[in-house]
Order: C-alpha cells, then structure tokens, then sequence
C-alpha cells in the first residue's frame, strides 16, 4: 500500500488527530500532563486514571477489534494517537494487558478466557506483568527452570522470574513455566495465568540505576495454579510466547515518545545557546540532531508499514526493538550532552520534592540511566540481529 507521508500523513486524517487534539486537550489531567513532560515519577494512581479517563471515551484499547472493546483504528490512526499521547504529556498505556497479553487471548485463548479476562484489561482494573526472564535465562528464554507439576486440575509452580516491570502493583501474572523436562528445551513450556495474591508468591525490588522500583524478583514457592489458567494446550507455551514478543518488540520503537524527547532536546539547545555556549551553532552537534531526526522519520515510516500488513508480527519485529531503542538511547545522549555539567546533579524528583522544573537537568541524566535497559529488555538487541539475519538467510 502506497502512502504519502507528510507530517499529518494524509489530509483525511487531519480531522482525526484534531479530534485526538482536542480529547487531550479537554481530558488529559493537568497533574499527569506536568508529571510526564518533567520526567515526574509516575506511581500506579497515574497509570490507572489515564485508562479509566480513555476507557470511558471508548479509547481504552486503540490496537483491539471492536468486538473486543476497542476501537478497530487501521494503523495510521494508531499512530497517529501514539504520538498525540506522548507530545502532549500523557502517561504510555502499560503494554503488559493492552498489548502483550491480550493479542494471547485473542489468538490462543478459549472464548471464556477471552470474556473474563478482556473487560479487566481495558477498564484499568486489572494490573497485569509479565513473568518470563530468569536468572540465568533472559535472552535465553527456552532454558527457564520454573517447574510446573501437574496435581489434578492444579499445577503447582515453582521458580523464579526476575526484571519483573512493576509487579510490586500487579494483580496477575502470565507466565512461562516448564511442564515437561524430557522435551526439548522449546517443547516443554506452558503459558500460565498466576494469581499474584496466591499463598506462595512473594516479590522483592531491584533498585535500578535511576534509583527507582520499577523492577522485581518475583519468587514462587509451590504456588497452585488452576489449569484453568492455561493458554493454549499443554507445552505449547513457546510458540504462545514467541506471538507475545513480536507484539512486545513491536511495542518498544516507542515513535511518539522519541519524538516527543526530540522536541525537547531541540528545545534545550535553543536554551543553552549563549554568547558563551553556542550549541546550537554547532554544525557536528547539529548534523547529530539532524541523523537522528531522520532516522526517526524512517523507523516510523517503516513501523507503519509493518502495522498495514495482516497476520502476526514477524521478524519485522526485531527490528523496530532494535532501531527504536537505539534511537531513544541516542536522543537520551543528546540530552545529556545538551545539559552538560549540570546533569551531573543526577536529580531523582519524586512526587513531593517540590517544584523544580526550572531545571530538569538532573532528571535527564536519571532517564538516560534508566533508559540503557532499552536495548536489552524484550531480547538482547544482539539477539534480535540474530533473528534478522536468520531471516535474510545470512
């Protein structure tokens, strides 16, 4: 399908991103609003008002079919809302429910998976994270341990996920767990639904490099699972989890808000422009800018692209993970580069330090910290290579 990618994309959709516009405008909090574009901490209060306030307004699932609650957007309209969200100052929808685990249910699920676990997802409800890595099998994901033993219509799991995303608030989690020793690694592994309230959980902090609690060793100590909870059939797990990827990869291009932090770093250039510092005169620095800029426009362009087409993501996935977490990461170096010295204050601001945004040099550096994740969550950059070049037959 051939497109003509201007800015607004195509005029018949500027009556929607004014429509976008105007919903932000008239609905996004100001407390949110301030939060994001300050680089505020964010807690669990602020990622569940902003889907209940687009749940309402029958927003609350942009990437779902209407049958489903969503709104059936094609991709250009998705897109479109991504990047209105994020310049706007809106808090990301969580992606563990809306984006990882329900294309599952949509796909593996049985119709009562589906009708009991969906509306929870959409409302804001229901936090869901995500229980894949483990020590010793992150990147390797098929060499996980946690052991799953059937008792009757009950598993009972043990083991330990770990880099758990915010699963001090979850409610639930999905889980790849090993039904079966004898199988080959990637045969033997099961798609399990857990209770994070089950006798035998238990959840410790990893502090990361920011300072922040954003992710979790989570411990399961003979926790019965029904069978129930299962997606798909029994050692199918692997082929459930490689779908969930592809829709997490896809996920972490993160367009609208590399866009957003671009914008801001064209801003903090004009600023620091003076008869003694002038950056923005810099043609090295400006040719920096300028690549990246381009870049972005490509990864989009090609993220659209790759949304237009039918069927699951595919190795096209792999490569937005890669190109648009390099992307933020080198946006995030600019930054940093911009603020100079005074990011060294490596400023943590929680929601009741007070107002010091005149100065937000020290929050850049603690997201340029937070943001060397990017590159290795959802699989290795270096494993997503792999896949390419196991694609391209190289």
């Amino acid at each position: 399908m051939n497109m003509d990618f201007e800015p607004d994309f195509t005029p018949e959709y500027a009556p929607f991103r004014a429509e976008v516009r105007a919903f932000l405008h008239d609905k996004l909090p100001a407390s949110l609003r301030h939060k994001v574009l300050h680089g505020l901490r964010l807690n669990k209060d602020d990622f569940v008002l902003w889907q209940r306030i687009l749940h309402a307004h029958g927003w609350g699932a942009p990437n779902w079919p209407l049958q489903y609650g969503g709104t059936s957007w094609n991709a250009v309209q998705q897109a479109i809302f991504d990047e209105e969200c994020a310049r706007a100052g809106a808090p990301r929808q969580l992606p563990f429910g809306l984006k990882m685990l329900a294309p599952v249910l949509m796909r593996f699920g049985t119709e009562t998976q589906r009708k009991t676990l969906l509306p929870g997802i959409v409302s804001g409800d229901v936090w869901w994270c995500q229980g894949y890595s483990e020590p010793g099998a992150g990147s390797d994901l098929a060499s996980l341990k946690t052991r799953a033993v059937r008792d009757g219509d009950d598993y009972i799991v043990t083991g330990q996920k770990t880099w758990t995303t915010l699963g001090q608030y979850a409610d639930w989690m999905f889980c790849l767990v090993r039904t079966d020793t004898a199988a080959k690694p990637q045969q033997g592994i099961s798609f399990l639904l857990i209770d994070m309230r089950s006798p035998g959980v238990s959840v410790r902090p990893i502090i990361t490099l920011d300072g922040e609690h954003e992710v979790n060793e989570v411990w399961l100590d003979a926790v019965r699972v029904p069978v129930a909870n299962r997606i798909g059939d029994e050692n199918q797990g692997w082929t459930i989890a490689k779908y969930l990827l592809g829709h997490e990869r896809s996920n972490i291009a993160g367009v609208g808000i590399a866009k957003r932090e671009l914008s801001r770093l064209k801003d903090l250039v004009a600023r620091e422009s003076n008869p003694g510092r002038t950056l923005q005169d810099d043609p090295l620095f400006a040719s920096r800018i300028a690549q990246l800029e381009i870049d972005l426009l490509a990864l989009e362009i090609t993220q659209l692209r790759m949304l237009q087409r039918e069927g699951p993501p595919g190795p096209e996935s792999s490569m937005l993970k890669v190109l648009g977490s390099e992307l933020q990461q080198r946006v995030a170096e600019l930054l940093m580069h911009a603020a100079g010295h005074r990011a060294l204050s490596f400023e943590f601001q929680t929601p009741d330090s007070g107002n010091k945004d005149e100065d937000e040099s020290g929050r850049l550096a603690a997201q340029y910290a937070n943001w060397r994740k990017l590159s290795i969550f959802g699989g290795s950059n270096e494993i997503q290579n792999g896949i390419l070049a196991r694609a391209l037959g190289l």
